[in-house]
């Protein structure tokens, strides 16, 4: 276990990167990678597989030198190494109460939470849905990875009911959205909007049935960014930004695994500063 010594230098963030434009205290620092700035190459590499790819995953077949490097010059923008998470598209929650060192045990867990400066939180995603949140007095932070399987069957929810552990009496909670494939883009079977609609309360089924639009025969197109609202005002969290990317659509900037099947993963991170 490795203890925070400073956190109150923290590099500016890539241009190449995305910043949430959300209303969060000043101390709380969040960014998304894009697939630029790195050293990965081929699928793992920018459009069309130049070199500079910055795949942050280990388990998508990328050359492992490269991801280290790629995650070395992430980290040297962070306070510290991100705790990285085995997704596996359930609902478990890790709590990251150190920083992470090389041969930590990696919890399998899709979200995070970390109350004390300087211990970062981090999803992967090339298509699903990261979702940063914290409470606006500044207290906690989390992300949650939100495919359509652990958004369905409640990663928001089981998140922000960690976090509420942890906050401040009252809190009130604030969501950015991160990049994922958009609404024109995410086809599926009947069978996910059958599951949203059965797991809807009776005051969402209107605004689920709405997050689906008939596509080819026996498909839909499913907005999972208007699925994330509603859970997350289920849970209590009405103050959503965000949400305005397709990861299919822009292959300069975002990995799509729907897009390519073989490519990298993006990171969306937040943590607390001093």
């Amino acid at each position: 276990m490795t203890t925070v010594t400073t956190t109150t230098t923290i590099s500016a963030p890539d241009p190449a990167w995305l910043v949430p434009d959300w209303p969060a205290p000043a101390r709380v620092r969040a960014l998304s990678t894009t697939r630029q700035g790195g050293v990965s190459k081929g699928p793992y590499g920018l459009a069309g597989g130049a070199p500079g790819g910055l795949n942050l995953g280990t388990h998508v077949g990328d050359e492992p030198a490269d991801v280290a490097r790629n995650r070395e010059q992430l980290a040297a923008h962070l306070p510290s190494m991100p705790q990285w998470l085995e997704q596996v598209h359930g609902c478990a929650v890790a709590t990251v109460d150190h920083v992470a060192a090389p041969g930590d045990p990696v919890p399998k867990a899709d979200a995070s939470l970390a109350v004390a400066p300087g211990h970062v939180c981090a999803v992967m995603t090339a298509d699903c849905l990261p979702v940063l949140l914290c409470d606006t007095q500044g207290t906690v932070v989390g992300a949650a990875h939100a495919g359509w399987r652990g958004l369905c069957n409640g990663v928001i929810e089981a998140t922000l009911a960690r976090m509420q552990t942890a906050a401040a009496n009252g809190a009130r909670w604030l969501a950015w959205l991160g990049p994922a494939i958009g609404p024109d883009a995410f086809e599926v079977g009947a069978e996910v909007r059958d599951a949203f609609l059965a797991q809807a309360r009776p005051n969402e089924q209107a605004a689920v049935a709405a997050a689906f639009h008939a596509g080819a025969p026996g498909k839909y197109l499913a907005d999972i960014y208007a699925l994330a609202r509603t859970r997350l005002a289920r849970a209590g969290c009405t103050d959503v930004y965000g949400g305005d990317a397709c990861t299919v659509a822009d292959s300069e900037r975002f990995y799509s695994y729907r897009r390519d099947g073989v490519t990298g993963r993006m990171a969306s991170l937040v943590w607390l500063a001093d």
